[in-house]
């Protein structure tokens, strides 16, 4: 079974759509998908340092936008072949388009305001995000909680992302987990805590204008992991998770769970399927980053594609 996955912020390296946009095709998926993100996501993905992409609302649309436009090019419109997707924070509004709840237009225009609004969530105060990378778990959550902040991103065995303010992340650098290494995230902001609640309340009046459809294909929720089979309730839950805990441990639980052979990541590949090697070992994985790995990528699409979807046993 195939699993489609999109990156989450932070993912992003100056330069890295590049070499998908000597494409002319592609060039103009990506400038359609500009013109509804209201960013120059051409630019933005081949000429802007690293200081201007960490920018929330401009990070987000390029991620989503790049995941769609590596997507499209891999798969065109033919999800057949996917036993499931995912994505990974704002990754999720990648997945569920590729999913086919909501269109690509729709997809950007929602992580358009959603950038805007976390980004002005994160202004109101000095706020930002640490990967906190081996240690015991339980003595890291303790850590976590010691320093009043939230365990925001619980991505498996190895790393738990921390949030809040940076005095709070300074308390846990003059105190961290034992065995544990500690790595700032390049995000502007505490994303998936308390700070985000504007946010969330913003793309719920967003949202009211956003048509959606049962997903197509599995879609799993970053909320639980668990499958999302409608449309409504995944664009609830995504809204919902802006300023909620990442639980893309239980992600790959269902992922295991339903059999998952093969995971594919969409560009800018490398997250997720490091996270994987730790949490999924026996999957083969893939990377995709340039255009010259399609065939190899669809090759790999082939070995691992799933006629019917397997349900987890506890679904």
């Amino acid at each position: 079974m195939l699993a489609i996955v999109a990156p989450g912020q932070g993912a992003q390296t100056p330069g890295f759509l590049a070499p998908w946009l000597e494409d002319s095709a592609l060039a103009e998926q990506l400038a359609a998908l500009s013109a509804v993100s209201e960013l120059d996501l051409a630019h933005y993905g081949t000429a802007a340092d690293a200081d201007t992409i960490r920018d929330t609302a401009i990070a987000q649309p390029l991620l989503v936008a790049s995941a769609l436009l590596t997507a499209r090019a891999l798969l065109g419109d033919d999800t057949s072949p996917v036993g499931v997707t995912a994505g990974h924070s704002v990754g999720e509004l990648a997945a569920m388009a590729i999913a086919g709840a909501i269109s690509d237009d729709d997809a950007l225009i929602l992580v358009r305001e959603r950038g805007r609004a976390m980004a002005e969530a994160s202004a109101a105060r000095p706020t930002s995000m640490t990967a906190i990378v081996a240690g015991d778990r339980d003595e890291v959550l303790a850590a976590i909680e010691a320093a009043g902040l939230t365990p925001a991103n619980n991505n498996g065995t190895g790393q738990i992302v921390a949030a809040g303010t940076v005095e709070q992340l300074a308390a846990l650098a003059e105190n961290p987990p034992r065995r544990a290494r500690l790595v700032p995230l390049s995000v502007a902001g505490a994303f998936h805590t308390i700070h985000m609640q504007p946010a969330v309340a913003h793309l719920e009046r967003v949202a009211a204008g956003v048509a959606t459809a049962d997903p197509r294909i599995p879609l799993l929720t970053n909320a639980d992991g668990s499958v999302v089979t409608s449309g409504e309730e995944a664009l609830a839950r995504m809204i919902n998770q802006v300023a909620n805990p990442v639980r893309w441990d239980l992600c790959m639980e269902t992922m295991a769970a339903m059999g998952v052979t093969g995971l594919l990541e969409l560009a800018p590949a490398g997250t997720l399927t490091k996270i994987a090697q730790r949490n999924l070992k026996p999957v083969a994985l893939f990377n995709l980053n340039t255009p010259d790995q399609l065939d190899e990528a669809r090759a790999f699409v082939a070995e691992h594609a799933s006629t019917a979807a397997q349900q987890p046993e506890n679904e």
